[in-house]
């Protein structure tokens, strides 16, 4: 390995380590101590946290186990890696800083900052062709399957589940929405990592069949494309 692949390497699991920092302070002193989460199995770990109060870092690795076997038939080997050291480092960050307490109890600014240093934490890590367990992996490895699952939706139906058990399990509405609105400003904190505050997307597509390929667009995936007319400038035609 060459000097510069070798300072690639290095950079993505330095982001890696930055990432779960960052990802480890939103839920051990913001979320945790205000029954919030951001869904995946920090949301589970929430609720076996004050259900049995067994740390909830070391309930994200008992989680992460199987479907850590799992993954190592099923998915790139980098990134099952690179998911062993993410989910690690999450959970041990976790278990550190839950001994410092929590920032606030008020739950508003809890749902504010825990989901935005959350997405921050997320996106890096993100970045860096990183996971750190939980239903992200899991997307993945249901997509080894069966490709034509989303692994947004994958991830986003088993959150919403996860929320509601966790508004069961504690019987207030609140924490579900207040939850909600964390996932939320972490979704847009990554979208805004990735993509900066103000982003649009094009794209031109050349063809003979835009009959076709605009009539696939329009029912599969659910946007409007529009028709230019253009002409080669070499062979001087439409």
């Amino acid at each position: 390995m060459d000097i510069s692949n070798l300072m690639k390497v290095f950079k993505e699991y330095l982001y890696i380590v930055i990432g779960t920092i960052l990802m480890s302070i939103s839920t051990a002193n913001f979320l945790l101590p205000n029954q919030l989460s951001t869904g995946g199995f920090s949301g589970i770990a929430t609720v076996v946290y004050y259900l049995w109060k067994y740390p909830a870092g070391t309930v994200l690795v008992i989680l992460n186990v199987p479907l850590l076997l799992i993954a190592f038939f099923r998915i790139d080997k980098n990134l099952f890696f690179k998911s062993i050291i993410g989910t690690a480092l999450l959970s041990f960050g976790i278990n550190i800083f839950e001994r410092f307490g929590s920032v606030t109890s008020d739950r508003f600014l809890a749902c504010v900052y825990g989901g935005i240093i959350m997405g921050i934490g997320t996106s890096i890590i993100l970045r860096a062709g990183g996971s750190t367990g939980g239903t992200d992996l899991l997307s993945y490895v249901i997509r080894s399957f069966n490709k034509k699952y989303r692994s947004s939706r994958l991830i986003l139906m088993a959150d919403t589940i996860i929320i509601g058990l966790n508004i069961i399990f504690f019987r207030e509405i609140e924490i579900g929405l207040y939850s909600a609105i964390a996932i939320y400003l972490m979704g847009k904190m990554i979208d805004i990592v990735f993509e900066g505050f103000y982003f649009t997307k094009i794209m031109f597509i050349i063809s003979d069949k835009h009959e076709e390929i605009a009539s696939v667009i329009g029912k599969k995936v659910k946007r409007g494309s529009t028709g230019l007319y253009s002409k080669g400038m070499y062979s001087r035609r439409g």
